[in-house]
């Protein structure tokens, strides 16, 4: 799979800036001709406006779904669309869409580990649910920023269904970025799957945000990176790779869950 990141800055409260953004930024990185376009965490708000965050949420998906995924079907690529404020059943979800390339929705998730240093809970409802889904075939997961920090949520997801490639959309802040490519690069080796990262960047209020996108392969070894402005990378991800690694080193064979006690 080809996978192209979306390195986006956006302005913290100003949707309509930040959907033409994105929108012009899925274009010019479909020039790249990826299978897969990702962009970061909250790009509809930005990360995040306190004052009125409900004004500035989308309505169950409804424009995402009708913009993203018209570009999908449009340009003819998957879209993972990192994930937007957003507003289901009366409360404010931290929520990513999924698309396949006829612009179907085929997932959501909401964001299950909210930031509780930002305050985060105080705005947005938990999630309670792990998802899923394939794109062209191969097995995927999605993670929203903090949520990499808790292995037990990715163990969970790959060990139910071995997934081909994990997605994770974040708005991290540049003095941690560090544990974000750590982070990323320990799930990818000991889930044997590649790890597509997806940060965003610039600064929103007093937080300047880390940049340094990046895709790692099973082994660790990190295929693309970006730097800490807005860019476009790609990927192009060997799958043969994964076939490999498993029979040489087969950690999901060889798990002692019965000793297990998380």
């Amino acid at each position: 799979m080809r996978i192209s990141c979306i390195q986006m800055d956006m302005v913290i409260g100003d949707t309509e800036h930040n959907y033409s953004l994105a929108e012009n930024l899925i274009k010019k990185a479909s020039l790249q001709k990826p299978d897969t376009v990702v962009l970061p965490e909250t790009w509809n708000s930005g990360y995040f406006p306190k004052n009125n965050l409900e004004k500035y949420c989308d309505n169950d998906g409804e424009r995402t779904k009708k913009v993203i995924g018209g570009l999908a079907k449009e340009l003819g690529i998957n879209i993972v669309a990192g994930s937007v404020a957003n507003i289901k059943n009366g409360r404010i979800y931290n929520t990513s869409y999924i698309f396949d390339r006829t612009g179907k929705n085929i997932a959501e998730y909401d964001k299950t580990h909210l930031f509780t240093p930002m305050n985060e809970d105080g705005y947005f409802t938990k999630g309670e649910k792990t998802v899923t889904f394939e794109l062209d075939g191969k097995k995927c997961g999605i993670l929203i920023c903090y949520d990499i920090r808790f292995p037990e949520l990715t163990r969970t997801l790959t060990v139910n269904n071995r997934l081909d490639y994990l997605f994770l959309v974040a708005q991290w802040p540049q003095k941690r970025v560090d544990h974000l490519l750590t982070l990323s690069k320990a799930r990818a080796i000991e889930n044997q799957m590649f790890v597509v990262c997806t940060n965003s960047c610039d600064r929103s209020g007093d937080t300047v945000f880390g940049g340094n996108s990046s895709v790692f392969d099973p082994w660790g070894e990190k295929i693309a990176s970006a730097s800490e402005s807005r860019e476009i990378i790609t990927a192009n991800c060997d799958e043969s790779i994964l076939e490999n690694i498993r029979n040489s080193i087969n950690v999901f064979a060889d798990r002692r869950k019965e000793i297990y006690n998380i």
